[in-house]
């Protein structure tokens, strides 16, 4: 008897190129003899697209979640934080396919389709996690509606004219009040995203940390801050603010903010699990992600020392990734 493996594989479908691409990664499964599973809002754009394709799962009809093996996520970024939620708690990896513009949770790009497919199908890949968030919103001192982020969540004022007034916190310690926009708190994945924007620090995926930046901040204090992976970061919306606030979690989820909200913000128990296919450091992805140019580099080894992807150049690059 064949073993039963389920590959969940989310696309934005909203987009030709990646619903071709789930079409395609759909049909290479079903060649090696799986059935793909496909999510509810998905399954009628993919199978439309293609009425041949067959046999196909639904997830949550057919396939719970906890029977996921792994998820292929086809698109930016924003597709994969959407691919998160699905998977959330099943322990699936998500291995990413970019088919967006930077792409920096990805493993693989779009002409590396074919390649991702076997190495999956091989199981010829690395599991890594990632640090998530948990933000729990307080209202008189009692918890309210929270949510996560694998990325960050960020409090914003709600009114576009008018500012928030709001007190920072961390492990039960004020630090500062002032009159912002808004104030972002990441992870170290997330450090390459929102936060990175408004002005933080790239932090390392492997570093256990969490970020504070303020949004626009009117203060002569207003520094991101990095932290330890315990701590509890807290940001007050106080009485006097002339905004309401909303609290986003990966620009995806919303929460409504009074004035007078608190927002705990801690490392969450459930981490993401992301595949990768290579083991080439993190310095790498932000050349290749963020054109970093670095012609003419000659540093220790480079000339003789392959990288963890066996380039014997020692991943020196001519110029900007392409």
């Amino acid at each position: 008897m064949s073993e039963v493996r389920h590959l969940l594989v989310i696309a934005h479908t909203g987009r030709a190129d990646s619903l071709a691409a789930g079409v395609d990664v759909c049909r290479r499964l079903i060649a090696a003899g799986l059935t793909p599973v496909l999510s509810e809002d998905e399954w009628a754009d993919i199978t439309s697209a293609d009425a041949t394709l067959r046999p196909f799962a639904v997830l949550g009809r057919d396939v719970h979640k906890s029977e996921l093996e792994l998820v292929i996520v086809l698109g930016g970024d924003g597709t994969m934080l959407r691919a998160a939620e699905i998977a959330r708690g099943c322990g699936a990896p998500l291995l990413g396919v970019n088919l967006g513009h930077v792409g920096f949770l990805a493993e693989a790009e779009r002409e590396d389709v074919a390649v991702a497919v076997d190495r999956v199908l091989a199981r010829d890949y690395e599991v890594e996690e990632r640090m998530t968030l948990d933000a729990q919103v307080l209202i008189g001192g009692i918890a309210e509606e929270g949510s996560w982020a694998l990325n960050e969540v960020s409090v914003e004022k709600a009114s576009r004219s008018r500012s928030l007034e709001v007190a920072i916190e961390v492990d039960g310690r004020p630090l500062s009040t002032f009159g912002c926009d808004g104030v972002v708190i990441s992870t170290p994945t997330g450090s390459t995203a929102y936060s990175f924007s408004a002005g933080g620090p790239v932090v390392w995926p492997s570093v256990d940390a969490l970020l504070m930046v303020p949004l626009s901040a009117h203060a002569l204090f207003s520094r991101p801050l990095v932290v330890g992976p315990d701590s509890v970061l807290a940001v007050e919306l106080l009485g006097r603010s002339a905004s309401s606030g909303v609290l986003w979690a990966d620009g995806r989820r919303t929460v409504e903010l009074p004035r007078g909200a608190r927002i705990e913000a801690r490392r969450s128990s459930v981490p993401v699990r992301l595949a990768r296919l290579s083991r080439a450091p993190f310095s790498r992805r932000l050349v290749d992600k963020f054109h970093l140019p670095v012609g003419g580099w000659r540093g220790p080894g480079s000339e003789t020392e392959p990288d963890p992807d066996g380039r014997a150049d020692g991943g020196r690059d001519s110029g900007p990734a392409e």
